[in-house]
């Protein structure tokens, strides 16, 4: 979360940080994983803090995302199966939100999230790449919205309070889905396409 005074910075932070894991993921694993580290931890650190206290949801966010890209920066492995338990989690909350269901179920979400991990570890190339580039979509989409100023992306969230990175769930973003498939794709194909390009040179 964060400040409504620092939204902006975070909103195009994740946009480009989104657009480089879309179409670059595999390439640039290493900082994809450093950049959702921070991420995951700034998230988790300030969601201790009162929205209140603008100095310390900062700091906490810092901290706390410091802490979380060192993790995952020297946990190579144990990011690639988060990568895929990440999707795995993505794809239950957008699937259930396009159907009007609210959140999804706390089992449908633990059973995606392991088969996303193991599926990461056996085919570690190809989740990494559908991933990133679907993860990496989401992050675009997030950040467009919000920096646009639409007011799904926050869910309503009242002006001075913190910002929620989650847009995808409502009756006003019916379309998120559709267009996360269409830049996922997109993403998952232009990976691909230079990730060959790369080997072929190599042999």
């Amino acid at each position: 979360m964060l400040p409504a005074n620092y939204a902006l910075v975070g909103d195009a932070a994740l946009l480009l940080g989104g657009a480089l894991a879309c179409f670059a993921g595999y390439r640039q694993f290493k900082i994809v994983l450093v950049l959702s580290g921070f991420f995951a931890g700034a998230l988790a650190a300030s969601a201790t803090m009162s929205s209140t206290n603008t100095t310390g949801l900062v700091a906490a966010a810092l901290v706390g995302g410091l802490a979380g890209a060192v993790v995952l920066f020297f946990a190579y492995f144990i990011g690639i199966a988060l990568a895929g338990a990440g999707l795995g989690a993505l794809v239950a909350h957008i699937g259930w939100s396009w159907l009007g269901a609210g959140d999804p179920p706390a089992a449908l979400l633990i059973v995606l999230a392991i088969c996303g991990a193991i599926g990461a570890m056996v085919l570690q190339r190809y989740v990494i790449v559908v991933a990133t580039a679907f993860g990496g979509a989401w992050a675009v989409l997030a950040g467009g919205m919000a920096l646009a100023a639409d007011r799904a992306a926050t869910h309503g969230a009242p002006t001075g309070d913190v910002w929620i990175p989650y847009p995808a769930g409502g009756p006003a973003e019916r379309w998120m889905p559709i267009a996360w498939i269409a830049l996922g794709l997109a993403g998952t194909a232009v990976q691909l396409g230079t990730s060959s390009g790369r080997k072929r040179k190599g042999s």
